[in-house]
């Protein structure tokens, strides 16, 4: 059964796609981050692991936007930190909120109540317990900030 914007299966597949794409977040960031891009991270990742080649160009979508902005996510990030940096946070935790953000702020197609559920599945799945809420929580202010400087 199809809904009027994305089938069952391409929903599945962008799901999946996203958890892809935050292990190359978080292998990326193991690595020390800096010295190479996601691009890399991804063939790297790929040289080991099978992603379902459906998936690929919304894994690379992802890393391109979070590689392309990340200067401009972690400083809009670190403006909805309450009491808390960057640093501090885990790299799970890092990495669902740049994926969360650079969806928000940067890929239009998706709408933005979509973005922030995915991330907190994605903080389900992967982070502690406390991240599904704070993940939430981040990106919510993140959005109503996005909202305001827009005028909305």
């Amino acid at each position: 059964m199809m809904d009027s914007f994305v089938s069952q299966r391409d929903r599945i597949d962008r799901v999946r796609a996203r958890a892809w794409a935050l292990q190359v977040l978080y292998r990326w960031e193991a690595g020390g981050g800096g010295g190479s891009n996601l691009r890399d991270a991804l063939v790297e990742t790929t040289a080991t692991r099978r992603i379902a080649p459906r998936r690929l160009p919304f894994v690379r979508l992802l890393l391109d936007t979070v590689d392309e902005h990340l200067e401009d996510i972690d400083a809009r990030l670190r403006r909805s930190l309450d009491n808390w940096r960057m640093e501090r946070l885990s790299a799970i935790d890092r990495g669902v909120l740049r994926l969360g953000a650079a969806e928000l702020l940067f890929l239009e197609e998706i709408p933005p109540k979509v973005a922030i559920q995915e991330a907190v599945r994605l903080a389900e799945q992967y982070g502690g317990p406390d991240s599904p809420r704070f993940v939430n929580g981040v990106l919510d202010a993140l959005y109503r900030r996005m909202l305001a400087d827009a005028g909305g």
